[in-house]
């Protein structure tokens, strides 16, 4: 069975399919860097779409997503930005961890596999 990556660096590629499963590297807010939860949630979401959709896949198949926020306070406010962008009926197993993150203008990452 073959495996494709995208966006493949040094270190890690950005996504990986192998078979029928897309794995997604944690993504973490680009334009909105530095910005309040919401709005990094809602930033971080939307490039996740973009990589499912290279990969050949969408957010209705995602199989599981793990949630990294720095603060556990801002779990409900990242909870309405997810809410509003999960689809309804098909959400994934989740977990959500308070983690310290990379950079501080960081505040969410997101983890997902999805099917194709």
């Amino acid at each position: 069975m073959s495996i494709q990556r995208f966006e493949t660096g040094p270190r890690m590629s950005q996504a990986v399919v192998h078979g029928n499963t897309v794995y997604l590297a944690g993504v973490v807010a680009g334009k909105a860097a530095g910005g309040s939860v919401t709005e990094q949630t809602k930033d971080i979401l939307s490039i996740i779409d973009g990589h499912l959709a290279k990969a050949g896949t969408d957010k209705s198949k995602l199989l599981s997503a793990t949630i990294y926020i720095t603060d556990m306070k801002t779990f409900p406010e990242m909870n309405a930005a997810w809410d509003s962008w999960v689809s309804q009926g098909n959400t994934p197993a989740r977990a959500t961890v308070e983690a310290k993150l990379a950079a501080p203008q960081y505040n969410v990452e997101i983890m997902v596999v999805a099917a194709k």
